[in-house]
C-alpha cells in the first residue's frame, strides 16, 4: 500500500470520525512506569467491563504512552472532560466505564489544566503524550502525524528544510547542545551517494527516562523526524540505536516501523515520491559509553563500543566511514513541529541562545516524580518546588543533580538558575540529556560524589588510560572520605586527578566524570571536611 500526501488528510479524518462515534474514550497509560504498578491490569479490567456491560459501541479503551505523573500511576484520562485519575485500580473499572458515582475515584481525580505538575508545562515533544495510541499508525495520523514529512517532500527543497531547522535555533537535546542546523548542514554538504541518519536512543544516565518514554508513547514522531532529516541531508537509510533494557520501547518502535512501511510512509517511495528512506533498529547491550556518538557507531558496525579519536567527525566519516547525522530521540521529536509550525514559532520559545523546550525526568526525594516539559529559561526552582511539589513529607531541598554522571550538583540557593545550556554550565552543572535528581537534607554529598564516580568507573570502556585508571583512583579516594580516613593529601590528589581526567580523557565520559565530585566539593566543602581525619580538616573549596 502506498499512501500519498493527499491521502494523509483523508486517513486522519476517517480516524477522527471513527473516534467520534464513542460517547467516551478512556486513555490508559501503558508506558513502562505504569505497567510496573499494574497498568496492564487496569486496562484489561476496563476492557472487560466495557464488554460485560455491552458498551463496545459507546466506550473505547485506548492504550497510550506516558502521561508524565509517573509517581501516581496507573493513570487513566477521560477524554470527554480531560479529567486525569491517579492510582487507578481494576476495581475502578465500573465507575469509569459507566460514569457511576465513586467517592474513592473522585478523590483521585485531578484537572490537568490546573494541577501544579502540569500547569507550568509547555508540551511540544510530549504533545501526544496520553493522546495517541503508539501501536496504531491511524492514531498518529489523526493527530497530524506525517503531515510535516509530506510538507517537506512536496513543498520544500532539502536545503529549505535544513535552513528552517537552522533558523529555529534547535540545539541537540542529547547533552552537548550543539546547533542541530549546523550539524545538518555539515552532512548535507558532503558529496557521497551513501549517507546515514542515526537516532541515539542509548539513554543511560541514572534516573533518566525521557527518550524511553517518547519511544514508548510516540514512536512515529521520532520516525517522522528521522525521515525529514534523511530528505534534508541526502540520506536514504536510518538506524535507531536503543538500549536492550528498553524492551517495550523496542517493541513499539518495531511495530511503528512495520506500520509505516506497510503504509508506504517509509520504504522505496516515501509517500509516493522519489525519496527513499528505510529505518532499522540496532539494540545496544547497555554500555553507558555507547551514548558517545563514535562508540555508538562502532557498536552499530559490530565492533567493541569504544570511542574513536576525532577528527574525522561523523558528519564527514561516520558509520562505515560515510557521512552520518546523529541526533538523539528528543531532537528528532522536535523536527515535525518545526516544519509544520515554522522556525519563527519555535525560535520565539525559550531564551536567546536556548530555543524551544526541554524534557526532564524528575526523580529523587520529591512529592511528585515523572516527566515534565518546560520552556527553556524556566527556573529550576519552579520545576522542583511547584511541579515536583518539593520534598515529600515537607523536608527541605538540599541540592539537585542534572546531567547524570556528566553533570554537577547545584545547591538549593542556586535553584533560581534558568534552564538553559549556558546558565547550568555557569553553576558547574550541565543540561545533559535531561535527568534531574532532587536531594533533601538527609543526603550525603560525599556519598553522592562516590556513587557517580563508581558509576563512571564501572562504565569506562577502558580504551584510554586517564579514564580507565583515573576513575578508579578517584573512587578509591572518595571511599576514604566515606570511611572518614581521608587526609589533606587525599583532597589535593582528588583535585589533581579531576583536572587530569578533564584534560586528557578520550571522550566525554572521562572528561566529565569529575563534574559531580567537583561541584560537591565546591558547594559542600564542610561535608568533605567532616569526613577527614581530625588533623587534616583544612578543606579549601
Amino acid at each position: 500500500m502506498t499512501t500519498t500526501p493527499d491521502e494523509l488528510g483523508e486517513r486522519a479524518e476517517k480516524e477522527l470520525d471513527r473516534q467520534k462515534t464513542f460517547r467516551e474514550r478512556l486513555h490508559c497509560c501503558t508506558a513502562a512506569g505504569c505497567q510496573s504498578c499494574g497498568g496492564d491490569a487496569v486496562k484489561a479490567g476496563l476492557k472487560q467491563r466495557v464488554k460485560d456491560a455491552g458498551l463496545e459501541a459507546q466506550v473505547e479503551v485506548v492504550g497510550t504512552g506516558c502521561m508524565g505523573l509517573c509517581s501516581k500511576g496507573p493513570l487513566v484520562k477521560r477524554e470527554s472532560d480531560d479529567a486525569l485519575f491517579l492510582e487507578v485500580k481494576p476495581d475502578d473499572a465500573q465507575a469509569l466505564v459507566e460514569a457511576s458515582p465513586s467517592l474513592s475515584l473522585e478523590s483521585r481525580r485531578v484537572d490537568m489544566k490546573t494541577h501544579p505538575f502540569f500547569a507550568g508545562q509547555l508540551r511540544i515533544v510530549l504533545a501526544n503524550a496520553g493522546k495517541v495510541d503508539p501501536e496504531r499508525v491511524e492514531s498518529y495520523l489523526a493527530a497530524g502525524g506525517y503531515s510535516a514529512l509530506a510538507q517537506a517532500l512536496t513543498t520544500m527543497k532539502p536545503g529549505d528544510v535544513v535552513a528552517e531547522v537552522t533558523k529555529a535555533g534547535l540545539r541537540g537535546r542529547g547533552g552537548a547542545g550543539y546547533p542541530t542546523g549546523v550539524k545538518w548542514q555539515l552532512v548535507a554538504k558532503q558529496v557521497n551517494e551513501t549517507k546515514y541518519v542515526v537516532c541515539n536512543a542509548d539513554e543511560g544516565d541514572p534516573g533518566a527516562f525521557m527518550d524511553r518514554s517518547v519511544l514508548e508513547g510516540d514512536p512515529h514522531r521520532v520516525l517522522e523526524g528521522m525521515a525529514i532529516a534523511g530528505y534534508a541531508v541526502g540520506a536514504n537509510h536510518g538506524y535507531v540505536y536503543v538500549r536492550g533494557e528498553y524492551a517495550l520501547a523496542i517493541s513499539r518502535l518495531q511495530t511503528a516501523i512495520k506500520q509505516a512501511e506497510k503504509e508506504g510512509i517509509l520504504g522505496a517511495r516515501v509517500l509516493d515520491t522519489n525519496f527513499r528512506f528505510q529505518v532499522e533498529i540496532r539494540i545496544g547491550a547497555g554500555a553507558f559509553v555507547c551514548g558517545e556518538e563514535t562508540a555508538l557507531l562502532n557498536s552499530i558496525e559490530g565492533k567493541r563500543g569504544e570511542p574513536r579519536p576525532r577528527p574525522p567527525y561523523p558528519p564527514e566519516q561516520g558509520l562505515w566511514q560515510k557521512p552520518t547525522l546523529i541526533n538523539n530521540v528528543e531532537t528528532f521529536a522536535n523536527i515535525a513541529p518545526i516544519i509544520s509550525r515554522g522556525s519563527a514559532w519555535f525560535s520565539n520559545i525559550g531564551t536567546e541562545k536556548s530555543k524551544g523546550t526541554k524534557v526532564f525526568a524528575v526523580a529523587g526525594k520529591t512529592k511528585h516524580s515523572g516527566l515534565v516539559e518546560v520552556a527553556m529559561g524556566t527556573p529550576v526552582r519552579q520545576i522542583v518546588t511547584q511541579m515536583a511539589g518539593g520534598i515529600a513529607g515537607g523536608g527541605k531541598v538540599k541540592a539537585i543533580q542534572t546531567g547524570g554522571p556528566s553533570g554537577g550538583c547545584v545547591p538549593e540557593h542556586l535553584l533560581d538558575v534558568p534552564v538553559d545550556y549556558e546558565s547550568l554550565v555557569a553553576v558547574g552543572s550541565m543540561m545533559g540529556s535531561g535527568g534531574m535528581i532532587v536531594m533533601d537534607e538527609t543526603t550525603s554529598m560525599v556519598e553522592i560524589a562516590r556513587y557517580f564516580m563508581e558509576f563512571c568507573m564501572d562504565e569506562s570502556c577502558g580504551k584510554c588510560v586517564p579514564c580507565r585508571t583515573g576513575t578508579v583512583q578517584m573512587h578509591t579516594l572518595l571511599q576514604k572520605f566515606c570511611d572518614n580516613e581521608a587526609t589533606e593529601a587525599d583532597l589535593d590528589l582528588l583535585k589533581k586527578l579531576a583536572d587530569l581526567l578533564r584534560a586528557t580523557s578520550l571522550c566525554g565520559l572521562g572528561q566529565s566524570a569529575p563534574n559531580p565530585v567537583m561541584t560537591a566539593l565546591r558547594y559542600f566543602p564542610h561535608e568533605f571536611a567532616a569526613c577527614m581525619k581530625p588533623a587534616a580538616k583544612g578543606v579549601h573549596s
